[in-house]
Formats: C-alpha cells, structure tokens, sequence
C-alpha cells in the first residue's frame, strides 16, 4: 500500500517556503534551501509533497544512478560506455525521489565506498553506491541538518554545487553524477549551522507557527480529512496541483530564455552591498533566483518585481550578524533597502504591492 502524500497546494500558509521549494525544483542550480523553523511546521510534509507535484522523469532502466537517456553530459561512466558501443539504452520513466538522509549516517554511507583490494588485486574499480548516487536526479532530504558531522555536511554542498560526487581511497578514484535538490531542515533551538556552511544553501527561510486563529482552523480540518480520507483532500487540491504542475514544467522551458539587464544587475548589487552581505554568492544566487521567478511568472525578462521576491530567500542568512541579534531587525533594514531603491527608480512605483505580499508573509 503506497503512502499518500498531502496536496503541495493544501499547505496553508508558509508562503516564503513554498516558493522557495518550488523555485528550487524548476532551477536545480540554486543550490538549495534551507528550512529553519520549529518542530511541527510542515517541513517535511512540503518536501514530500513536492517530489509529488514535480513531472515523472525518463530514466535508463537498469542505471543505479537513474540517468537520463538524451543527456550524455550527466551520464555515469558506465552509460557513456554502453553508448559508446553502439548499444540502445534501455528506458523506462518514474516518479522524482526523495531521499532521506539520516542524521547518524557516515561519511562511507554518504559518498559510497571502494573496493580497494578488487582495484589493486584485478585492477577493477567495484564501487558500493551511497546516499548521493541514490539522490541523483532526485531530492536529498536532510532532516536536523545542523546535527550532522560538519564534514559530511561539507560534501554534500560540495556535490549539490558540482553535481558530481568524487570518492578517493588510496591514490584511486571514482566519480559519479550526483545532480539533486538539496533540502535542509533544522530546528535553530537544537544548534545553529556554521556560517560557512549556512551561506553555501542557496536559499534560506525561517518558519514559525501560524498565529491567526483562522488559518490554524483551516491547519487542522485539512490535516483531519487528509487523515481521515487522503482521496478526498486530494480531489479538492487536484485542479490546483495541476495548475502548479504546469506552472513548473512551463518555467523549466522558459527559463533559458529569460534575460536580464545590466540595470537589474546594479540593483542586485547595491541590495548586497547596502544589507553588507559578505562575499559574491549572494549575488550570483540572487540573480539566479530573479530570472528563476521571472520563468515561474511566465517572463523572459527579469524586472524588479522578481528581484523582489527572491531578496528574502538568498540575503537573510548571509548578513553579518552580531550575536544574539534577532532576524526581524534583519528584515527590517531589508524593507527599508527595497523601500529605498523603490524611491531612487522612478520605474519601480508599480511593484509596491509585492513589497507589500512580500512583507506580509515576512511574520508567518
């Protein structure tokens, strides 16, 4: 018996989140997101959902690493042989998975290991397939991500930036494709991540509880009938699920089209140089989150607006922050930035309402 999964569009609230996940799906280049919030705020329940919403994916049938059969650029060493030989590889089309990885897995679980003594003794590499072969072309699910050993942590971003996964032992090596989303979860009261790790997720969004009365009403009578009767929920969230689904798949194809100018460009900058963000990632994430929105929202040119909506997601872990200092001051001084920007373009008037929507969602 297959596990439902609740409806993407029936999670309530957590705007911030959503969109985060869902640009993260059309643009598997934006290093993934990080998830803080407490225990109980449909972390994991929008993670799965997500893999649910995302189209099936053409596979070679007998891969390990589930490659894709017209891309020979992210192919494992054995397709590109097969192929190479002249041979058809065999198809078949699935489900996106989501792979969890466990808080109290080793570094040989993650990355996979080597038969050494093969490689020496016959010299053939055998290699035993880890976590990140598994989460290819897939979602890599990190629960309490700030509890895993820092180094392992340090791979994993390593891969997501490459998409390769590299495993050396004894002068021999053996690479694989290891091209996933990566999703972190944690709850800040049990640890925080290092900064240095904390600014390689591309993007970064804190959650708390929702406080108005009427939409936790409307938490529980979703919750209730998801677990009283899955098929019914599912009926009522179905147009809304395929809209999304036909949402992402547009903006995946049009997202190689979308541009973006010089002027937007300088915007990006002086947000990251005003909100005093260390470093270059924050930019180039940004920018890429700006056409990704553009894509989501049917556009081939990046404006203002898209700028807009992916400042939060990629500033709010990168800036300098005192000790003890509260995020919302963060946003503050983020608002006032944007609010300043709006006055010093006389073009930007009419995106007022996003700075608004963004705001709005700012305390969910």
């Amino acid at each position: 018996m297959k596990r439902k999964t609740y409806p993407f569009a029936a999670i309530v609230g957590q705007e911030e989140m959503k969109r985060g996940l869902l640009l993260n799906a059309i643009n598997p280049k934006l290093s993934g997101i990080l998830i803080r919030g407490e225990k109980g705020t449909a972390k994991s329940t929008a993670v799965r959902a997500l893999a649910e919403l995302l189209p099936e994916i053409e596979v070679v049938a007998d891969c390990f690493y589930g490659c894709d059969p017209d891309d020979i650029t992210t192919m494992c060493l054995n397709c590109r042989e097969r192929l190479a030989k002249g041979e058809k590889l065999p198809r078949t089309r699935r489900k996106m998975r989501v792979v969890d990885l466990p808080v109290s897995a080793t570094e040989d679980r993650v990355v996979g290991t080597l038969d050494l003594e093969q490689a020496i003794k016959k010299g053939e590499k055998r290699f035993e397939p880890g976590v990140l072969a598994q989460a290819n072309r897939g979602i890599l699910y990190v629960d309490e991500v700030n509890l895993l050993d820092d180094h392992i942590v340090d791979v994993l971003l390593d891969s997501a930036a490459m998409g390769v996964n590299t495993v050396e032992r004894e002068g021999v090596s053996f690479t694989h494709p290891a091209n996933f989303i990566l999703v972190g979860t944690m709850n800040p009261e049990e640890g925080e991540l290092r900064p240095q790790l904390l600014d390689r997720f591309g993007f970064s969004v804190n959650i708390s509880g929702i406080l108005d009365p009427e939409l936790r009403v409307e938490v529980v009578k979703r919750r209730a009938l998801f677990e009283e009767d899955p098929e019914s929920l599912a009926a009522l969230w179905e147009t809304e699920q395929d809209k999304l689904r036909q949402q992402i798949s547009a903006a995946k194809a049009l997202l190689p089209k979308v541009q973006i100018s010089d002027e937007m460009l300088f915007l990006i900058a002086s947000i990251a140089i005003e909100m005093e963000v260390d470093g270059h990632r924050a930019d180039l994430i940004m920018m890429k989150a700006a056409k990704t929105v553009a894509a989501f929202n049917g556009k081939e040119e990046v404006t203002e607006e898209d700028i807009r909506q992916s400042v939060d997601l990629t500033l709010l872990h990168r800036m300098r922050r005192k000790p003890f200092q509260d995020l919302s001051m963060d946003r503050k001084k983020l608002q006032e930035v944007l609010g300043g920007q709006q006055h010093s373009h006389s073009h930007t008037h009419t995106h007022t309402d996003v700075h608004s929507h963004t705001h709005a969602h700012a305390h969910l």
